[in-house]
């Protein structure tokens, strides 16, 4: 086992990635609508206690099925709406969602592995150092963002086999619990 982080938690930052870290991924398609958004096990009872440890949680999410015409803004605010209000009911907090709408393309700024979303994310947070802030993602262009900004990164993979050029491998959001420490 890795050795732990001790952070103070006036001072860290959390980002979380959303499809596959808070909530399931579908296979070869997108959450379209509230009804289709299904929390990973354990996320619910996990929220409170990060919420302790972290001031600030951030969502970051790549979301190419507005760029499709699968969904609209407000269909997406309305199930980051719906996500933040059940996580605050568990306990937990979120405090900003920042998603990247457009197609995948070589120059675009905010999409992951682009680093736009974090920029805007301490824009609205000044107080946000990025070399004190985990990243909890499952995919490659999650942990090449991260590490771009000097980010602690968490890989959730169902392969502790797998790195992807990571700093801690895990297989539940809970797992950073046994990492993280005051």
């Amino acid at each position: 086992m890795k050795e732990p982080i001790h952070i103070d938690n006036n001072t860290w930052t959390l980002f979380l990635d959303r499809d596959g870290v808070i909530n399931k991924n579908i296979d070869d398609g997108y959450v379209l609508k509230w009804e289709q958004f299904e929390f990973m096990p354990g996320v619910l009872e996990t929220m409170p206690k990060l919420a302790k440890m972290f001031p600030r949680i951030i969502v970051v999410s790549n979301q190419q099925c507005i760029g499709k015409g699968l969904l609209s803004i407000q269909e997406l605010n309305e199930i980051h709406e719906n996500m933040i209000n059940l996580v605050e009911l568990n306990g937990g907090r979120i405090d900003a969602v920042y998603f990247a709408p457009d197609l995948a393309s070589a120059d675009n700024k905010l999409r992951k592995p682009a680093t736009g979303m974090a920029l805007l994310a301490k824009k609205d947070f000044p107080e946000i150092d990025f070399k004190k802030t985990i990243l909890v993602g499952d995919k490659r262009s999650d942990m090449e963002f991260g590490k771009a900004l000097d980010m602690v990164t968490f890989y959730l993979s169902n392969s502790y086999n797998e790195s992807n050029n990571c700093d801690y491998t895990i297989r539940t959001l809970s797992e950073v619990l046994d990492y993280v420490k005051f």
